[in-house]
């Protein structure tokens, strides 16, 4: 019996220390206390002559978007009509931004992103969206840029809405013109001569 109660004593001791010791909670940071800030990670809340903030984001303009590797958005892209990888007369003032842009940028690089709706089968896909990818190339060639600046890859349909509707058949028949990241440069802004 007195074996019973010492352990019980040790026991209720064992749990009044744990208890006593978890008494107290550790405060949180305020918002204006951590590295985001009060106004959370909004790439235009964030002053890159911050410090702390500089390696977070970079200021880019509103849709576009870097993911470490390329620059998605800064040049827009170019649709295509069904089946086709004839650059329509309408699109052709947005490679005109891609060739300011190069030639305002020369060490950077495009990389030409062939893109198809979900209709048709993935190889024919994947062809259609190279040779979408290769129209754009020889078209920023013949203007003037150094083939050397420009690398294709075809997508085909497999970012494609399956059974899109016809707005979004007609967004995904496209040539994403993305700019490749080199060593984490910064790349300015391209000036948008009308298009969207």
């Amino acid at each position: 019996m007195k074996i019973i109660s010492s352990v019980l004593s040790l026991i209720l001791l064992s749990s009044a220390v744990l208890l006593t010791g978890c008494a107290t909670k550790s405060k949180r940071p305020t918002p204006d206390q951590t590295v985001i800030g009060p106004n959370g990670l909004n790439p235009e809340n964030v002053n890159t002559t911050d410090a702390n903030a500089a390696g977070l984001q970079q200021r880019l303009p509103e849709g576009v978007i870097d993911d470490g590797h390329l620059i998605h958005g800064l040049i827009p892209s170019v649709y295509f009509d069904l089946d086709q990888s004839a650059i329509k007369s309408g699109e052709r003032s947005k490679l005109a931004d891609a060739v300011k842009y190069l030639k305002d940028n020369p060490t950077k690089k495009l990389l030409l992103e062939g893109h198809c709706d979900w209709r048709g089968t993935d190889e024919y896909n994947l062809s259609l969206g190279d040779r979408r990818a290769q129209s754009v190339k020889n078209y920023l060639i013949k203007a003037g840029v150094d083939a050397g600046s420009l690398e294709t890859l075809s997508k085909g349909s497999l970012e494609a809405i399956k059974n899109g509707t016809a707005e979004q058949m007609d967004h995904d028949r496209r040539v994403d013109l993305d700019v490749k990241k080199d060593n984490g440069d910064a790349p300015a802004p391209a000036a948008s001569a009308g298009g969207s």
